[in-house]
């Protein structure tokens, strides 16, 4: 079996008195899109950071391609809760200046084109030159997913990029996303607290126990076939035994198998499980 793009080999997060996470370990292989699903305080996003390197854990390592990830890169591109964009640059300029920082041979014309056949594919063309005080929240985030799209990473990492957004426009940005992550083979990785956002995207779902000293306790195979659609979500076959077995680690079992003792369960290899099939 050939190894993972990502290895997360046994981090964790401590502070004097406080292990926030511990002895995490999974993988993201190429090409997949996998979801991390758990309470907060449990460390995802300082998780997603480490995986960015924006942070770096207080015990163990994360792999990229066979490298440890000792620092941010452009192979790694991330998009924010926040749209995180330069509120002085237009809609363009935000994307071109992201292209600029990999291409730093493309002239400025280069640099425009590319710009705006990335805001095209998310439907922003017609508002390239607006600056993001004159954009919607749902557009600003199309602004960032274009940004991160442009540069054609080895990976996306994705921070609820959607949570901040009303229901209509979070679910059109998730197909958008689906489409994208799709049409161009990218391998991605997500945190959120939404169920049915992880059961549209994800093809694995990692789901952590509650902190401190939380851990990944189970990957769940997403088997619902794609490409999947919000509107029809519910009607496949297998939805609801999915997503109430997400429902029932989350409400339940994310606090008992907190408390596992060390040598009832190996980090290492957490139980896979298929509630759809």
């Amino acid at each position: 079996m050939s190894k993972p793009y990502v290895s997360v080999e046994g981090i964790s997060r401590k502070f004097p008195g406080l292990t926030v996470f511990d002895n995490v370990w999974f993988g993201v292989n190429r090409g997949e899109f996998v979801c991390l699903v758990g309470h907060s305080g449990c460390g995802k996003t300082t998780i997603l950071n480490i995986l960015a390197g924006l942070d770096a854990p207080s015990e163990g390592v994360v792999l990229a391609d066979g490298r440890e990830i000792a620092g941010p890169s452009l192979e790694r591109a991330v998009i924010f809760q926040g749209h995180a964009l330069m509120p002085w640059l237009t809609a363009e300029q935000n994307v071109a200046f992201a292209l600029g920082c990999k291409h730093k041979d493309w002239d400025s014309g280069r640099l425009r084109d590319a710009a705006r056949r990335a805001l095209e594919k998310v439907g922003l063309g017609a508002a390239m030159g607006k600056k993001p005080s004159e954009l919607s929240g749902g557009m600003k985030q199309r602004v960032g997913i274009a940004r991160a799209f442009a540069i054609d990473p080895k990976m996306m990492l994705m921070d609820e990029p959607f949570s901040a957004l009303d229901a209509l426009t979070r679910g059109s940005l998730q197909e958008e996303v689906s489409r994208l992550v799709t049409e161009s083979g990218q391998t991605a990785f997500m945190i959120t607290h939404d169920v049915d956002e992880a059961i549209l995207l994800a093809d694995r779902i990692l789901l952590m126990t509650n902190g401190p000293m939380a851990r990944v306790a189970e990957v769940v195979i997403n088997t619902l076939p794609k490409p999947r659609v919000r509107a029809t979500l519910h009607h496949q076959p297998g939805y609801h035994e999915l997503r109430d077995h997400i429902m029932d680690f989350l409400i339940t079992r994310s606090r008992t198998l907190a408390g596992t003792a060390p040598g009832d369960y190996d980090p290492r290899n957490p139980p896979e499980v298929r509630p759809a099939g």
